[in-house]
């Protein structure tokens, strides 16, 4: 066998191997240690090294140009908010591993569907995919609420909720859904989007929150908790699953390996 293609097979498949186990860990605990990724990208870096260093030592100069833009990408996602450190590191290690797309070994099935920047940075193409998984699960949100609604005869804003700015409410609509307070005891990876501050019997503020977080969760759902046993709310709060973007990232992967660039498709489309 061809020792470059088994050595870009090796690529792919650790690529592959690790983005799953970190996407079954994440869905499983919301946690990913540290480990995978210290283990992950060493073996990536010498099997990217010695392919190029062997094979082709000229693409060497972009080689670092890839891993420089998909790391500043990814210190640029975390710090913004936009994503988790296990989704920084796995974009990273994704660069490590896969800077350009392996051509050689999987041809997308679709025709020129591969664009020029992705030939050469290669995360992107993975990343743009994983978005777009990532913004079609908001139709799921949508359609749910919508139906939500018609079953339960009951306003998606209740109380001082209706208050909130239209690009919240649009926001928490793509987002997030309504579940009982009782569910969202239960399921410690399902977080509040809301919250209230409690002046007196009477004075009750309910908000709306965009972006939940783990820190302070506990506090937000004893206060909704307490006020629907006090009768001042409904039963019913907003709550997001926070779904892990790993694995919208491991389909982005699979995607770009055999369809390529998804959004690179819709741009030509919408521009033929």
């Amino acid at each position: 066998m061809n020792i470059q293609l088994l050595l870009l097979g090796s690529q792919v498949a650790i690529t592959v191997g690790f983005l799953v186990y970190a996407s079954w860990s994440d869905f499983k605990t919301r946690e990913v240690r540290d480990l995978v990724w210290a283990i992950y990208a060493p073996i990536a870096i010498v099997l990217s090294l010695a392919n190029l260093l062997l094979y082709d030592p000229s693409k060497l100069a972009l080689f670092g140009l890839s891993v420089g833009f998909t790391v500043g990408l990814a210190f640029l996602l975390f710090y913004s908010g936009a994503f988790g450190g296990a989704d920084s590191k796995a974009l990273m290690c994704i660069a490590f591993s896969l800077p350009f797309a392996p051509v050689a070994l999987f041809t997308p099935v679709l025709t020129n569907s591969l664009s020029p920047i992705s030939k050469f940075v290669f995360p992107l193409t993975i990343f743009s995919n994983g978005v777009l998984f990532a913004a079609a699960s908001c139709l799921y949100m949508v359609l749910h609420n919508f139906v939500w609604h018609k079953k339960n005869g009951e306003p998606l804003f209740a109380g001082t909720l209706a208050q909130e700015s239209l690009w919240k409410k649009t926001l928490i609509m793509l987002t997030g859904y309504k579940v009982t307070i009782a569910k969202l005891k239960e399921k410690w990876h399902v977080f509040p989007m809301e919250d209230i501050d409690d002046a007196g019997e009477n004075a009750l503020n309910r908000k709306l929150v965009v972006i939940p977080s783990d820190e302070g969760r506990d506090g937000i759902v004893d206060r909704l908790s307490n006020a629907a046993q006090a009768g001042k709310i409904d039963k019913y709060v907003w709550a997001t699953p926070g779904l892990p973007m790993l694995i919208f990232i491991t389909l982005g992967l699979v995607v770009a390996l055999l369809g390529g660039d998804l959004v690179w498709l819709l741009v030509r489309f919408i521009l033929a």
